[in-house]
C-alpha cells in the first residue's frame, strides 16, 4: 500500500470535472468575474478514466466527483458509467449544489451512481440567495427529493455554518434532514482559497454546533467512518437522524487524511489548502505510459508532508495569531471540495 511520509495511505480521490459553477457561494467563490479554464485545458472523460484506473491500482477505494459544479459538465453520466465499471473501486459519489439534479438524476443513477452529497446551507429562500448569489432554493429541494425518489442512498446534505449568516438554522437543518431521511454534515467555515476573506470569529466551532443540536436532539457518537473520514458522525438517541461535523479548523484530521485531488485541468493536489499541484495532464498529452504515470503519482504521494490544518490551529493559538493571506492557496473553484 502506498503511504506518505506520515504513513498515510492513498485511499480517496476527489476529481473536479469542471471549474465552472452556476452559483457564487460566498464561502467558496465570492467572485462575479473569474478567468475560466479553456475547454482544451480540461481533462477529457477518457483522460479522467485512465487516471482513475491508475489511482485505483495504487490503492484508491473511493472516488468523489466535484467541481465547480459537476452537473454543468455535459454528459457527465458517461463519465459515471466509465468510473463505476473500474475493477477494485468500492465507492463512487458526487457532490453537487443540487440546482440541476432533478433533470439529471435518472441518467446518473442508470450510469451507476448510488449516492450523492448536496450542498444546502439554508432553508430560507432569501438567505439561500444571499449565500449562493444565484439560483433558487426550490430547485435544489426539487433535486434532493428527485434523488430520493430514484433510490440514491445515502443522500447527504452538506451545510457550511458561518456566524451571523446561517448559524441560527442549525436546528432547522437537523429537523429537515430527520423528517425526510437525509443525512447531514455540518462544516466549519474554513479559509479555502484566497478570496473568501476568512475570519476566525465567523467560524462556528464543532463544539458550538453540537451544543446547539444536543439541546434539542440528544446524540450518541459514532465516530469517523473507517477511522479516516473527514466527518465525526453522530446519531440521535431516538434512532432518527444521521449527522456529523467536519471540523477542519478546531479538530484537524490531517493525521488520518487519505485524500488526493485531481483538478479539472489535470493537476494532482495533495491537500485542500495546497499552493500548487503537479501537472499530470502534461505527461498524458506528451505520451506518458501507464507505468510512467504510476511512478510519478507514487513519488508525489510518498513525499507528501501536508498538515496545513494542524499548522493553522497551532498558529491560531500562538501569540502572533494566524493570517490566512500569508499562505496563498489554490482557489476552491479550481480545486474542488
Amino acid at each position: 500500500m502506498l503511504r506518505d511520509t506520515y504513513y498515510r495511505p492513498l485511499k480517496d480521490l476527489r476529481i473536479s470535472v469542471t471549474d465552472r459553477c452556476n452559483f457564487r457561494c460566498t464561502y467558496c467563490m465570492p467572485l462575479e468575474e473569474y478567468e475560466w479554464l479553456a475547454k482544451s485545458e480540461i481533462l477529457s472523460f477518457e483522460e479522467i478514466t485512465r487516471l482513475a484506473r491508475l489511482f485505483v491500482r495504487l490503492g484508491v477505494e473511493k472516488i468523489r466527483l466535484t467541481g465547480g459544479e459537476p452537473l454543468v459538465r455535459r454528459d457527465l453520466e458517461k463519465l459515471v458509467s466509465n468510473l463505476s465499471s473500474i475493477d477494485g473501486l468500492q465507492d463512487l459519489c458526487l457532490t453537487t449544489n443540487g440546482f440541476l439534479l432533478a433533470d439529471k438524476v435518472a441518467a446518473l443513477k442508470a450510469a451507476g451512481l448510488r449516492r450523492i452529497n448536496v450542498s444546502l446551507d439554508s432553508l430560507d429562500p432569501d438567505k439561500f440567495r444571499r449565500i449562493r448569489k444565484r439560483g433558487d432554493l426550490a430547485k435544489v429541494l426539487e433535486g434532493l427529493f428527485a434523488a430520493k425518489r430514484h433510490g440514491l442512498h445515502p443522500i447527504k446534505i452538506n451545510a457550511v455554518i458561518e456566524r451571523g449568516v446561517n448559524d441560527d438554522e442549525i436546528l432547522d437543518l437537523v429537523a429537515f434532514s430527520r423528517e425526510h431521511g437525509f443525512a447531514i454534515r455540518f462544516i466549519e467555515y474554513m479559509d479555502v482559497g484566497n478570496a473568501n476573506n476568512w475570519q476566525s470569529d465567523k467560524m462556528v466551532s464543532k463544539k458550538e454546533i453540537l451544543e446547539t443540536i444536543t439541546a434539542r436532539f440528544p446524540l450518541r457518537k459514532i465516530g469517523r467512518e473507517k477511522g479516516s473520514a473527514p466527518s465525526v458522525d453522530y446519531q440521535c438517541l431516538d434512532g432518527t437522524g444521521d449527522m456529523g461535523v467536519i471540523a477542519s479548523v478546531t479538530e484537524p484530521f490531517c493525521s488520518t487524511c487519505t485524500r488526493a485531488r485531481l483538478t479539472a485541468d489535470g493537476k494532482l493536489v495533495t491537500c485542500l489548502f495546497a499552493q500548487q499541484g503537479y501537472d499530470l495532464k502534461k505527461l498524458i498529452r506528451n505520451g506518458a505510459t501507464d507505468a510512467e504515470l504510476l511512478e510519478v503519482i507514487s513519488a508525489i504521494w510518498l513525499k507528501r508532508t501536508d498538515r496545513y490544518s494542524e499548522e493553522r490551529l497551532a498558529a491560531l493559538h500562538s501569540p502572533t495569531g494566524y493570517d490566512p493571506k500569508s499562505h496563498q492557496k489554490i482557489e476552491m473553484i479550481s480545486l474542488g471540495g
